[in-house]
């Protein structure tokens, strides 16, 4: 009241306080990114949302960079010395699979790196249908698998980044064929070495069968249900994580087959529970390789798995209390007419950080495929904010066969594969099929998935097809 009657006397109105909210938009918008909140809607410029903490927009571009040798179902890992690898079908010694080490981390200022098959010992191991590498994030264990046309799979591995290496040892057993595998490692101390190793692969089963290791590769326990017994899910899991407490997941069709479920082990392979992801509404791709969603934990052990639906868009969700309840399924392409996608990757860095890979093709040119990258700094947020880059530029797609993300296609094979460094970098290992030459992809402008506080990583000169 007393407010009230000063302001009579003196004559003067109440004047509003204005608090000018920060420009987030205080930058060019390449070309080739969006940024888009879930279901594809347009966030660029958008001055009406509350964009605050780690929920706002950074500048990013896409590109990628050429290992300069051809390569087939790219699996790939980082080391903690930052050394960087990928597989490379048929190009090793004496027509062994390569391991080929690109010494991209750290490039800035202008294009100068150099890629080198760091994959040499006295007697390599015959070149495979399949081959796999895996590099533990806790020990730098680098590890290859392969697998020889069905029949069984070899292992070897290098705790010296390839000057040396250790084995074969066997990891089959012989009443199951052998294919499709996927390799991880957990934090979980086995007994005779600091993490516990893990295989899967789709077999003599209705579901994948999972081995172990306790020793660090050297010998594996036998093959098991990789999934509870009577479950029918089929044999082809995607890409097998091991967490940072120690649990390991992988995900394909759920058990009764009408949508997709994690798979969680929290002893190393002796058990597993199913977790039903939310499908319901999204539905499963009807694809070759429908069998398969993706899984990923990040630092602190949150797990994110990534689908194709029914509609070839992809999906996501999330669990925080592994993978006991999920997240509502989110769209997560960006606003520009994608057909169709296909290949989904997924890795995550610190707690709130996730990417995506995967390959699209746009309405009205629907031969043409191209490469995309998709993260959030701020997952859990209600309303994340989604930043999408085109890791080719126009002109330069990396595969025009008809159908190419539904079916195998050149070097794509039957999966992509996907990490974040220790930086918080992304890197994609995918294929440029037309040049068939193996690929790393990444944002050569864009922020650390590493860190409490969301900086900017330091730029890197773009690639394209002058690394081809």
């Amino acid at each position: 009241m007393l407010s009230a009657s000063f302001a009579g006397c003196f004559g003067e109105d109440e004047k509003e306080i204005v608090v000018e909210k920060p420009d987030v938009w205080n930058f060019e918008r390449s070309e080739l990114t969006w940024y888009h909140f879930p279901d594809a809607v347009d966030a660029w410029g958008n001055e009406s949302f509350n964009f605050d903490g780690r929920n706002v927009p950074f500048d990013a571009v896409g590109s990628y960079y050429g290992i300069g040798m051809s390569t087939f179902e790219p699996t790939m890992g980082i080391t903690q010395s930052d050394m960087m690898v990928m597989s490379s079908y048929g190009n090793g010694p004496a027509g062994s699979t390569a391991i080929i080490s690109c010494d991209l981390i750290g490039m800035q200022d202008v294009l100068d790196y150099s890629c080198e098959n760091i994959y040499d010992p006295f007697l390599p191991i015959a070149n495979s249908n399949d081959p796999y590498i895996y590099v533990d994030p806790w020990t730098s264990r680098i590890m290859k698998f392969d697998m020889h046309a069905l029949l069984g799979m070899t292992v070897e591995w290098s705790d010296d980044e390839g000057s040396s290496w250790n084995g074969p040892s066997v990891a089959t057993q012989i009443y199951s064929v052998q294919d499709h595998q996927t390799i991880a490692s957990s934090n979980m101390p086995a007994l005779f070495h600091p993490t516990t190793w893990m295989f899967c692969i789709n077999g003599n089963a209705p579901h994948p069968l999972c081995s172990s290791s306790q020793d660090g590769g050297a010998t594996w326990g036998p093959e098991t249900s990789g999934a509870p017994i009577t479950c029918n899910s089929g044999g082809l899991s995607a890409h097998l994580v091991g967490s940072v407490d120690g649990n390991f997941y992988r995900g394909n069709k759920g058990c009764s087959g009408d949508g997709y479920s994690v798979f969680r082990t929290t002893n190393a392979g002796i058990s597993w529970t199913e977790h039903v992801l939310p499908t319901t509404e999204t539905g499963i791709a009807d694809t070759w390789n429908a069998e398969e969603a993706q899984v990923e934990v990040d630092s602190e052990g949150n797990v994110h798995a990534m689908w194709m639906g029914l509609d070839n868009m992809p999906y996501w969700s999330y669990s925080v209390d592994q993978g006991d309840t999920w997240s509502n399924a989110t769209m997560i392409a960006p606003p520009i007419n994608l057909s169709g996608t296909g290949f989904p990757v997924v890795v995550a860095g610190d707690a709130g950080t996730v990417a995506f890979g995967y390959v699209g093709e746009t309405e009205g040119d629907e031969e043409t495929w191209n490469a995309y990258l998709t993260y959030a700094t701020d997952a859990f947020n209600e309303t994340p904010l989604l930043t999408t880059v085109q890791l080719n530029i126009e002109g330069d797609p990396i595969d025009i066969e008809t159908d190419c993300g539904y079916n195998r296609c050149g070097g794509l094979g039957d999966f992509l594969d996907i990490r974040v460094d220790a930086y918080g970098r992304t890197w994609f290992s995918l294929s440029h099929n037309l040049a068939d030459i193996g690929i790393f992809a990444t944002f050569s402008t864009g922020p650390s998935l590493r860190g409490e506080a969301i900086t900017m990583l330091t730029p890197m000169p773009l690639g394209g097809q002058q690394t081809l």
